[in-house]
């Protein structure tokens, strides 16, 4: 998929893994390490923020719900209904919130 999209980043959302549900952290943390490699391999920058940090840039507060990310994300986006999924919308989010934050990290350069 890297190779017939050519991606100019790869975007993750910080892991944050409940102590209760260690096979979760198990999983997710293999998952990350292969989008890792991936990243490596394919010499694709590769950044990742925390879900408080994607919520300040999209809704302007870092506490704020899935709904509202969801509702911000489909007005950038002029969709007509929400995304069905709320990992729809959290994909879409960080990835205009990594377009946000580094067009703001270049200005200030």
């Amino acid at each position: 998929m890297i190779r017939q999209t050519k991606p100019q980043a790869l975007v993750l959302e910080k892991l944050y893994a409940h102590y209760r549900h260690p096979t979760t952290a198990y999983i997710l943390g293999e998952a990350r390490g292969v989008i890792c490699l991936a990243s490596a391999r394919e010499n694709i920058p590769f950044f990742e923020y925390a879900a408080t940090r994607v919520k300040k840039a999209i809704v302007g507060a870092g506490l704020a719900s899935k709904y509202q990310v969801q509702q911000v994300v489909a007005g950038i986006l002029g969709l007509k209904t929400l995304p069905k999924y709320t990992d729809v919308s959290d994909a879409l989010a960080l990835a205009i919130a990594h377009s946000y934050i580094s067009k703001a990290l270049a200005y200030r350069a």
